[in-house]
């Protein structure tokens, strides 16, 4: 990927970060982007622009805040002078059960996971058009098999599938477009619902019989933006076969 770039929402810490050093190590230049994490972000940038100087920007932004979303795109080819990757890895994620779901949940959710993906990738097309570039959306086994009391995150990652069928075909044939399903990889922070008996339980599901770890997810990135010249419009899932036990 030398001499190409690649701009990650959410790449300051877990999946992000790992993807972002994995492309960073196949010779990306990289804008990651981060809403909150801003002392993880500055961290990863330092830690990547001392293996190579100048390859690591940063770009502060609230994704939900649609008008916005072509500045990161912008911003990117401003600093890099294009743009060939784009991968939508930032969401929210907690609980919302049936009779707690609020408008404010839904607007959340939805946005993250959805709303953002949709919007900033219509504002990174027409750079991702002239590279011949992709975009990637991490999405969820999930999004196929509802979990439960996750009702609007469910939700909204089975409409990310279904954003990136669309745009596969919106986009070819200059675009390819791809999403990843992850499964245990890293657990939730401060969710009461994956404790010690909740996490064997899913594991035990796993044909591996373990949790994966982000680099599992980072290496699924980079056969996309890579080696996947022939390849649109799919989800692959990197769950250890649970999707497959469900």
């Amino acid at each position: 990927m030398h001499g190409k770039t690649a701009l990650i929402t959410g790449g300051a810490k877990r999946v992000g970060a790992a993807s972002a050093r994995m492309l960073h190590a196949a010779g990306a230049n990289l804008m990651i982007h981060y809403r909150s994490s801003a002392t993880e972000a500055r961290a990863l940038q330092d830690e990547l622009n001392a293996i190579r100087a100048d390859s690591v920007a940063l770009i502060q932004a609230d994704l939900h805040d649609t008008s916005g979303l072509p500045s990161l795109v912008h911003q990117t080819v401003a600093t890099f002078g294009g743009l060939d990757v784009l991968l939508n890895n930032a969401s929210s994620f907690y609980p919302t059960p049936v009779g707690t779901i609020a408008e404010k949940d839904w607007a959340d959710l939805m946005g993250s996971n959805l709303k953002a993906p949709m919007f900033l990738s219509q504002a990174a097309a027409p750079e991702l058009r002239k590279r011949r570039g992709c975009i990637i959306n991490i999405t969820d086994i999930h999004a196929d098999r509802p979990m439960k009391s996750y009702v609007v995150y469910s939700v909204a990652k089975a409409g990310l599938v279904g954003l990136t069928k669309s745009l596969a075909r919106e986009l070819a044939p200059e675009v390819r477009v791809n999403g990843i399903a992850p499964g245990p990889i890293m657990w939730p922070e401060g969710d009461s619902n994956f404790d010690q008996v909740s996490r064997q339980r899913i594991v035990s599901h796993t044909m591996l019989k373990r949790a994966g770890d982000p680099a599992d997810i980072a290496l699924a990135v980079r056969f996309f933006a890579m080696d996947t010249h022939f390849v649109t419009g799919q989800i692959l899932a990197v769950d250890g076969g649970r999707s497959a036990k469900l």
